[in-house]
């Protein structure tokens, strides 16, 4: 099933159900008016947005509409816990190795995770407004998942059980304010500004053999400018699953129905599918040169993500965005 919320004027859209091929949609306001009303009953409220997701693909819905991916706002406008992890260690080790910083081993034991603003999450099609270049303007690559309630204390084995559907991320990161935060030693804050997923969210059983319950095994496909940044494979070293790190986020507390958890930037060892990311690259060429030549995004840039199945289809429709300057900064 594939749902989406579409911009209607209020903070959290209108929740549709989306056809396979992305090309139509329809409303279902007597199911559920919002993402999160639907994810909050999930148990009850799926099966009937399935019957309507099973009629639409056979043609057979009142009511429905050409799906229009800019006209969507991230399927969760709006969250009340968006937590990304950093599953993928080795691209932790690299940015670590170009500034001479050793890793300790707890890294690869104990998985790393921030705790991101989900107040205002941009819309996929939506431009991404920052103040000044100078920040280091940098997109990650990503999966993610929402949770319906999980409790405090959920194993890995049980935590898999509340992984209702998946989307893609573009964790926008301002690289050049990193530093200075971390070096209160209060984790990010100002360097994370507002996140974008993808136009459509699904659930696990559409991407079908690709998803083994814990991992997404298929290219992550990024565009800068429209040329091909990377397509590494997201289920290729990841050091820790999805269900593992939704465990570890509920550690200490419960999380939410509508809980958004993220994979971090997609890498894998062997560099030849390119990267998720431009520090990755960076800190590839400080690695061979000495200093980076890729410089971070400008106003002006457009920065593309998709995922494509076996048979060259669009699962989750594209984050498609570009870098302007923020109007109030003038």
């Amino acid at each position: 099933m594939k749902l989406a919320s579409l911009k209607n004027n209020t903070r959290d859209g209108q929740l549709v159900v989306v056809s396979k091929d992305l090309t139509k949609a329809v409303a279902v306001p007597e199911i559920a008016a919002t993402m999160q009303v639907a994810i909050d009953d999930w148990e009850n409220i799926s099966p009937k947005l399935d019957t309507v997701y099973q009629a639409l693909n056979a043609g057979d819905v009142e009511g429905q509409m050409n799906f229009e991916q800019a006209s969507c706002e991230s399927p969760l406008p709006r969250a009340y816990q968006w937590a990304d992890g950093s599953a993928y260690v080795n691209h932790v080790e690299l940015v670590r190795k170009a500034r001479n910083a050793e890793m300790p081993e707890t890294f690869w034991t104990d998985p790393l995770m921030y705790q991101g603003g989900s107040d205002s999450f941009i819309g996929p099609r939506d431009n991404i407004e920052v103040i000044s270049e100078d920040y280091g303007i940098d997109f990650e690559s990503e999966v993610a998942v929402i949770t319906s309630d999980v409790p405090m204390g959920a194993t890995p084995e049980q935590a898999q059980e509340h992984i209702k559907l998946l989307m893609l991320v573009n964790d926008v990161s301002l690289r050049n304010l990193i530093p200075g935060e971390l070096a209160k030693g209060f984790g990010f804050f100002c360097s994370k500004p507002s996140s974008a997923f993808s136009p459509v969210a699904v659930t696990p059983d559409e991407l079908g053999k690709s998803w083994d319950g814990k991992k997404l095994h298929l290219p992550l496909t990024t565009h800068l400018n429209d040329e091909l940044f990377g397509e590494p494979n997201c289920g290729v070293d990841m050091t820790f699953d999805f269900p593992t790190i939704v465990a570890h986020a509920a550690k200490t507390r419960p999380l939410g129905a509508g809980c958004v958890v993220g994979s971090g930037t997609i890498s894998n060892y062997d560099r030849s599918a390119g990267s998720s990311c431009l520090a990755e690259k960076r800190m590839l060429e400080i690695i061979a040169d000495g200093k980076p030549s890729t410089s971070f995004m400008k106003f002006g840039d457009r920065v593309r993500i998709e995922m494509f199945n076996d048979s060259g289809d669009s699962i989750f429709g594209s984050i498609d965005q570009v870098v302007v300057e923020y109007p109030g900064a003038k």
